[in-house]
């Protein structure tokens, strides 16, 4: 029997989800109108911003944001400055 495909309904336009660590952010960048896209920047204030920067240019409007320990508080302070609808979810153990 072969591998069955779950479909969802797609409910974001365009969205990014952000692995934060210690010293880095990788961020991913899917939806309708741009290319699926990964980059990663640093955590200081100016390369948040250009994160930040980066999806406005690209009109995400939603995001999800997974880290280990306290590494994502700058990053959700920084980006709390751009229109983006970010939230801090947990992997699970």
């Amino acid at each position: 029997m072969g591998k069955s495909k779950v479909e969802y309904e797609q409910v974001i336009d365009r969205g990014c989800g952000l692995d934060v660590h210690r010293d880095t952010v990788v961020a991913t960048v899917m939806g309708k109108g741009i290319k699926t896209e990964t980059r990663t920047f640093g955590t200081t204030t100016s390369s948040l911003n250009e994160l930040g920067e980066w999806l406005q240019s690209l009109k995400v409007t939603d995001g999800a944001m997974e880290s280990t320990g306290i590494y994502w508080k700058p990053v959700l302070h920084v980006l709390r400055a751009y229109p983006l609808n970010l939230i801090v979810v947990n992997a699970g153990t």
